[in-house]
């Protein structure tokens, strides 16, 4: 699920792996200009620097599967960092994280020992090291072997910091040489040159096609803009890029989310003071149309299953004009605490919450309960990874399997929940079939009383339709959004 995005701005970069401009990860802070940090770089790091801060992040990936959004958050708050040094470091994770899979291709070749058998910290110190020479060109390249130099001698011994002086000199002396080999096959092509898991391209080329994956890949490795969803009971979309624009920043109306607002320039807009005021939420566009195939009325009673952090739920709350009842269901109860924020945030009385596995809500409820129920499902979370990208580095194929069979479940234990007449939208923030079109398609062969209900949509939508199952999926190349699929089924009254 994808509830909410971070900020993210235009970046100067160097030439890729098959010698083109690339694109760098979305950032989760400020990006300032790089000149100061280079400068202070050549003169040796203070402690606490970007860059530690970033090497710091960059291991607990590795060694805790952590999630990078969350780590760097932690991080750049223990450090402190002004804003440029925050925005660098959260450059370098970013960056390097999607990345990876080409950094570690060329470092190989230069690390006599082979990058396996260094520490996690030796070998992340030169993974975000080599990002910077290769992929930004604004920081002089001896100003990021200087300080990798001086890193590695402050955490290892004078052995450690000259073999990551040797390697880094090396890379700059070969540089000409950096470009992926001719003749590779088409699977491993795309997955060194847009820096995926070779299984994962392998998986796309045959459900979509070599074109298409390539695509899926390359938008992967673009920043993610930020969107804003007004709050319908507050003010507008329009009254909201109106000020926003009054306040200095560049907005505009989303071509594909009725309530959405696109922003530039304004770094981490949940520390607004209007979001503060409940004016907005962050959400993706893609996300955003969730609720509007939901269409909840005032007065109705509403299931939302898998709710949590509760950005969907919010919005079906403003959407009924905060009348009636949402029950927002989470299995996890610290997950739960976050819709209810959120809800105090907007000041949304509609909202109840449970701390339940949707799979027994039938012990809460009785049958035929609610009106309406989105059933927003665990998924594989491959339309979000230009938001995550260490998510493509952490799942393998197994999991996509093992996902599809929580989500039959779901859908077999909410759906008698739904009166006659009722709406039940399934959603995920994927855009793999079997987690998608096959799930509904197999839902709706074993329940003859549920039908398709395609929904009004936007005419940007309309070509991205599938009418026989009412249902949209949206890639992530499509409009700059979140990969996503939507399915609306009514129940025969």
């Amino acid at each position: 699920m994808s509830e909410t995005n971070q900020p993210s701005s235009g970046r100067t970069k160097r030439a890729g792996a098959g010698g083109k401009p690339t694109s760098g990860a979305a950032s989760g802070g400020a990006r300032g200009s790089r000149q100061g940090n280079a400068s202070r770089a050549s003169k040796g790091p203070a402690q606490g620097s970007a860059r530690e801060a970033a090497l710091d992040v960059l291991v607990r990936i590795e060694q805790d599967r952590s999630y990078s959004n969350l780590l760097l958050n932690q991080t750049l708050q223990k450090y402190k960092l002004d804003k440029p040094d925050a925005g660098l470091a959260t450059e370098i994770v970013y960056g390097t994280v999607q990345r990876l899979g080409t950094i570690d291709f060329f470092l190989e070749r230069f690390v006599s020992k082979g990058l396996a058998k260094l520490q996690a910290w030796v070998r992340n110190l030169l993974r975000l090291s080599f990002y910077q020479l290769h992929y930004l060109d604004r920081i002089p390249d001896h100003a990021i072997v200087n300080e990798a130099v001086n890193i590695a001698k402050r955490r290892g011994h004078q052995g450690i910091s000259g073999m990551v002086n040797g390697v880094l000199r090396s890379v700059l002396r070969s540089k000409s040489e950096l470009v992926l080999p001719a003749g590779l096959p088409a699977e491993r092509r795309i997955a060194l040159a847009q820096s995926h898991p070779e299984w994962l391209v392998r998986y796309w080329v045959r459900e979509f096609g070599e074109r298409t994956a390539e695509r899926l890949c390359e938008a992967n490795n673009t920043p993610p803009r930020v969107s804003l969803r007004a709050n319908g009971l507050k003010l507008g979309p329009g009254e909201l890029v109106e000020r926003l624009r009054q306040g200095g920043l560049e907005a505009e109306l989303s071509a594909v989310a009725p309530t959405g607002v696109i922003v530039r320039g304004g770094g981490n807009m949940a520390l607004s003071p209007d979001y503060a005021a409940g004016l907005f939420s962050v959400q993706d566009e893609s996300s955003m149309l969730v609720a509007e195939w939901v269409d909840p009325q005032p007065g109705e009673r509403v299931l939302d299953c898998c709710a949590a952090p509760g950005g969907k739920t919010a919005h079906l709350a403003e959407k009924m004009g905060d009348r009636g009842e949402i029950v927002a269901c989470d299995v996890h109860e610290h997950k739960r605490k976050l819709i209810e924020e959120q809800a105090e945030r907007l000041a949304l009385r509609s909202i109840r919450t449970l701390t339940a596995d949707a799979r027994r809500l039938a012990e809460h409820f009785a049958p035929e309960s609610f009106d309406r129920i989105l059933l927003d499902a665990p998924c594989s979370g491959l339309g979000v990874i230009r938001r995550k990208p260490d998510m493509k580095w952490s799942k393998n194929e197994a999991e996509l399997t093992e996902i599809c069979d929580i989500q039959r479940e779901l859908l077999e234990a909410v759906h008698p929940l739904l009166k006659p007449g009722g709406v039940l939208v399934y959603s995920t923030c994927t855009v793999e079939k079997a987690e998608n079109e096959d799930m509904i398609r197999a839902f709706m062969e074993r329940h003859p009383s549920f039908e398709a209900d395609l929904p009004e949509v936007p005419e940007t939508l309309k070509d991205r339709l599938d009418e026989e199952l009412a249902a949209v999926r949206i890639m992530p190349y499509d409009y700059g959004s979140d990969g996503f699929f939507i399915a609306r089924l009514r129940k025969r009254a």
